[in-house]
């Protein structure tokens, strides 16, 4: 019998999570080995936005996106070599439209680095087939953790579904201060209260975040590296239970928070 996945939130921060060490990328080299082998993984990153409906990609063999400048060369020469999963994806596809979410198709759409800066630090060997199913650009937390709830299914065929954002981004507060610079009080306000939130699952507090938790604007923004946890959280089912994996920050500005949500 297929083990029944987790659902998970990963913050994958900057594109440099690949190339420079810190205590988050350490925990995700080691996050894929405390896990039951997936047949498949479905990441649904900060990165890949679509207007009108969710958009599913069904490359055969996905290239890797370099989607970033100004970083070092070494980032550009990294591939991730995973295949697709088509059938996976139509899959997808289906239960989203039985879902009532008008869904788009790319055959062309490769992995952004929202997707394959986490999985070669999880699963370097890029041996377990990877698609994406993009964010809803303007949607509400809500309707991304209907998004979520479509996909529920695929967990009990073995696919591991994964948010890919950050728990906090806001990159106009970077000013080129270092890794381990000390962690700004208004975030660590927030990150509490999401994890007091997300631990008691108090969803309609969640949903309304914006609203409701300290600073929220200040460390988003913009909303899409934040969706993709409501799309994690709503894959696990209402009464799922959060746990908090990992915790730290980068930057005094990003917080690489890791949940699992089962």
């Amino acid at each position: 019998m297929t083990a029944r996945l987790p659902t998970l939130f990963v913050s994958h921060g900057s594109p440099m999570l690949a190339i420079q060490d810190s205590p988050a990328r350490r925990y995700l080299q080691e996050l894929g080995n405390t896990l039951p082998r997936p047949k498949a993984i479905v990441v649904v990153s900060a990165h890949w936005e679509t207007l009108g409906g969710p958009a599913v990609g069904l490359a055969a063999q996905p290239e890797t996106i370099h989607d970033f400048g100004g970083f070092p060369a070494a980032l550009f020469a990294i591939k991730y070599p995973a295949a697709g999963s088509p059938v996976v994806a139509e899959r997808a596809a289906d239960l989203l439209r039985e879902a009532r979410f008008p869904v788009q198709r790319s055959t062309q759409r490769g992995l952004d680095h929202g997707a394959w800066v986490p999985l070669m630090l999880m699963y370097p060997e890029a041996d377990i087939p990877v698609f994406q199913v993009s964010v809803l650009r303007g949607a509400t937390p809500a309707e991304h953790e209907r998004l979520g709830k479509a996909l529920t299914g695929l967990r009990d065929e073995g696919v591991l579904v994964i948010g890919s954002g950050s728990l906090t981004h806001n990159l106009y507060e970077f000013r080129g201060q270092g890794i381990d610079a000390p962690v700004q009080n208004w975030v660590s306000e927030f990150g509490s209260w999401m994890k007091a939130r997300l631990q008691d699952n108090e969803r309609a507090a969640l949903l309304d975040y914006r609203r409701q938790a300290p600073h929220a604007v200040r460390n988003h923004p913009t909303e899409e590296h934040l969706l993709p946890l409501f799309v994690a959280l709503g894959a696990a089912g209402d009464g799922a239970t959060a746990e908090q994996l990992h915790t730290s920050v980068e930057y005094g500005v990003l917080a690489m928070d890791v949940y699992a949500f089962s």
